[in-house]
């Protein structure tokens, strides 16, 4: 007994190292990082006082996601996560449609390092097949508990007989609830799978980084996919297309002229940069984390995230650069 006593405070002392993959499951279930830490932790804290019922016949990784599905599934009932592209049709790019809704809970982007550790390839990978933007916007459609069963069943790869366990249900309610929300993702945009970039690819986001601290219009025009998008949590208007996009920098959003832009971690396996608009008093000032989408060649979406104060230290972006 005194054996097993101290093998069980030995496994319990390793808990963080599933912080990670604990992480990337608790962001796709709840589109925050900042929900997915403190439900990480916050299933920690369970697993830990209730040590003592953990009699290690489940494996302590089927024990910790037992705890954190339930974390997450208690958060689910208070909150839902959206994007300004799930609230209704695009806008024309006037400022008058500017409008920040008080009862919206925005989806927030994540840094890819947060849920797969640069020193595990193979976890790089894995993440970044399941954790692009669309995908996780898609996932905030279904409902919790189905939500939950797609993720372990089609992302982490379990059973359905494991994931019945887990939830406390029949396999057969778990395979009901996995063709509902296939079907249900069926019929988003979403894409699971991951498109690395090619280097076109980074020699094009080369050129948008130059063409915009230079606002060439001509130049940008070039690098942007005529279908493309954009939208700038936490206004709710978003824009489709290139012409009304860059009708909306060149008008309402020329105050983005002269701002730096740098790369800096990558959100949700996705280019990423932070904006700084130029500050009165001298140098930049924080304006956006943009998060881009690349296909054929060319930006096909914008998500400009305005929460800096929040986002960019979790990017490891200065809230000031000097001239």
């Amino acid at each position: 007994m005194a054996q097993a006593t101290i093998s069980g405070a030995h496994a319990f002392g390793e808990l963080d190292n599933y912080r990670s993959e604990l992480t990337a499951y608790c962001y796709r279930m709840l589109g925050s990082p900042f929900d997915a830490e403190d439900a990480v932790q916050d299933a920690f804290v369970r697993a830990w006082r209730s040590r003592d019922r953990f009699e290690g016949r489940a494996a302590m990784r089927s024990w910790l996601y037992r705890i954190a599905t339930n974390v997450c599934l208690d958060m689910l009932k208070s909150k839902k996560r959206t994007t300004p592209m799930d609230l209704g049709p695009a806008r024309e790019p006037v400022e008058s449609n500017l409008n920040i809704p008080s009862e919206i809970t925005w989806l927030e982007p994540i840094p890819l390092h947060l849920i797969a550790p640069e020193r595990d390839p193979a976890e790089v990978a894995v993440a970044n097949e399941s954790i692009r933007l669309a995908f996780v916007r898609a996932l905030q459609h279904l409902p919790a508990r189905q939500r939950a069963v797609l993720i372990l069943r089609d992302v982490v790869d379990w059973q359905a007989s494991e994931v019945a366990e887990l939830l406390n249900t029949s396999v057969a309610s778990v395979n009901s609830a996995l063709q509902r929300a296939r079907a249900t993702l069926a019929k988003t945009d979403a894409e699971a799978g991951a498109r690395p970039l090619s280097d076109a690819d980074r020699a094009m986001l080369e050129r948008y980084v130059s063409a915009f601290e230079r606002y060439d219009l001509t130049a940008l025009t070039s690098l942007i996919r005529e279908d493309a998008s954009q939208s700038m949590p936490p206004f709710d208007m978003w824009l489709s297309g290139r012409e009304d996009i860059l009708t909306w920098w060149f008008g309402p959003g020329i105050g983005c002229q002269g701002s730096r832009v740098i790369p800096t971690f990558s959100a949700n396996g996705m280019p990423t940069f932070g904006q700084y608009k130029p500050d009165p008093e001298g140098g930049h000032t924080p304006w956006a984390l943009q998060v881009l989408d690349v296909s054929d060649g060319k930006i096909g979406e914008f998500t400009f995230f305005l929460d800096t104060a929040r986002l960019f230290p979790l990017f490891g972006l200065p809230l000031h650069l000097d001239p």
